[in-house]
């Protein structure tokens, strides 16, 4: 099987803890042909949609860099892929967006992981709208004044964060009477210009968020991640730990209300965010955790993953 992952520079991959890293050494160890290229790197060349690969030769998995590439490049077209995954870090930008629109050109071709119009209907911050009774009080807006209301018509705290954000970047968790609102709330907004999300604080993230994962809309991995000492954000990026856990009644009845979506939208392998009874985020570029995860439990969730792939992917030349 020849598999063509979409990242970020391959130099910027961490050994230790990227999905795309496990991903990938899964793919290799069965033996199938990894490629890589960024999004810049994706054309359309007589009417068929192409990429600029570098082959994987091998991955490191404990120090940098995490990928060796062959020397030199190739142009190919996209159906001659098993399997396209789109593992691009946010931000969902302009470069991403007409990625997603090249990729359309390869459907039915190839086996897009996620699918491209998935990708684009669904901002991590905003699909959960679809499920209200399952999300805490929330208001996405540009408007400082009106963030300032909300968070008096709650009264009480709130977190804002930007909806193009990731990994925990620009989170704030903001406090009746805070002196610094006002500069929190213009960071956030850029001075007004970008659509934030302002929501209920909830007291029982201090304690840690659950991190599932969905293939084909079943869960199939989970941890809990708590904030080092006083932050409020608990990812791993941003310095939260991993910790073993149990799914809840809860927890599987938000995977279940998911899962009908998410396979309607070609959203094969996603990583929700559940804080107590709440669904905070539906992260479908490229979600994380999964070396965690096999880590933690002591197992290969990447196996699974390539397992999915393998069954899903057509026989091409």
């Amino acid at each position: 099987m020849r598999v063509l992952v979409i990242i970020d520079p391959p130099s910027s991959l961490r050994p230790r803890s990227d999905t795309s890293v496990a991903l990938m050494d899964e793919c290799l160890l069965r033996g199938h042909s990894v490629f890589v290229c960024e999004p810049q790197d994706l054309s359309v060349r007589e009417n068929r949609p192409c990429a600029e690969v570098h082959q994987v030769t091998a991955v490191n998995r404990e120090t940098a860099p995490a990928v060796t590439l062959a020397h030199g490049t190739e142009i190919l077209p996209l159906s001659r892929f098993h399997a396209v995954l789109m593992r691009k870090d946010p931000p969902f930008d302009t470069t991403y967006l007409q990625a997603t629109q090249i990729l359309e050109y390869a459907r039915g071709q190839t086996f897009l992981m996620n699918d491209p119009r998935g990708l684009r209907e669904a901002n991590e911050k905003l699909y959960f709208f679809r499920f209200p009774d399952l999300i805490a009080t929330t208001l996405v807006t540009r408007k400082m004044d009106e963030i300032k209301a909300f968070q008096a018509q709650l009264g009480g705290d709130i977190v804002v964060k930007p909806i193009d954000g990731f990994g925990g970047s620009a989170v704030f968790h903001v406090r009746p009477g805070d002196s610094n609102v006002n500069a929190i709330l213009e960071v956030s907004t850029l001075g007004g210009t970008r659509w934030v999300m302002a929501q209920r604080y909830l007291p029982e993230g201090k304690k840690g968020d659950k991190r599932i994962h969905l293939l084909g809309g079943e869960p199939v991995g989970w941890l809990k991640r708590v904030p080092a000492g006083d932050d409020i954000r608990a990812n791993l990026a941003a310095g939260g730990s991993a910790h073993a856990t149990e799914l809840t009644d809860r927890d599987r009845e938000i995977c279940a209300r998911l899962r009908p979506h998410l396979i309607a939208d070609g959203l094969h392998f996603v990583g929700i965010d559940v804080i107590g009874d709440y669904l905070l985020e539906v992260n479908v570029t490229s979600p994380t955790g999964v070396q965690a995860v096999s880590r933690l439990y002591n197992f290969r969730l990447e196996a699974k993953i390539v397992d999915y792939i393998e069954a899903h992917a057509p026989r091409v030349e």
